[in-house]
C-alpha cells in the first residue's frame, strides 16, 4: 500500500469512528454547528485512537520501514 493509499485508509477508518460515535449518541442527523466542544474533542480523540492503532498495526507488519510513524508513535 502507497503512503497515499494507507493515508486515504486511515482517513475512512477514522470517519467510520467518527460515524459510530456519533450514531450511538443520536447525533448523526444533526448540523455540525450544534455539537459542543465536548462532542467535537471526542471526536479528535477516536480520529486519532484510530489512527495509532492502524500506524501500530503498520508498524508490526513491516518492522523498520516506516521511520515517520515509528518517530511519531515512539518519540
Amino acid at each position: 500500500m502507497t503512503p497515499d493509499e494507507w493515508q486515504a485508509h486511515v482517513t475512512r477508518a477514522a470517519a467510520k469512528e467518527i460515524g459510530t460515535w456519533l450514531e450511538a449518541r443520536g447525533r448523526l442527523d444533526r448540523p455540525i454547528a450544534s455539537l459542543e466542544l465536548s462532542d467535537l474533542e471526542v471526536m479528535a480523540s477516536v480520529a486519532i485512537s484510530r489512527f495509532v492503532v492502524l500506524a501500530s498495526h503498520r508498524i508490526r507488519a513491516a518492522p523498520g520501514q516506516h521511520a515517520d510513524l515509528e518517530n511519531l508513535l515512539m518519540g
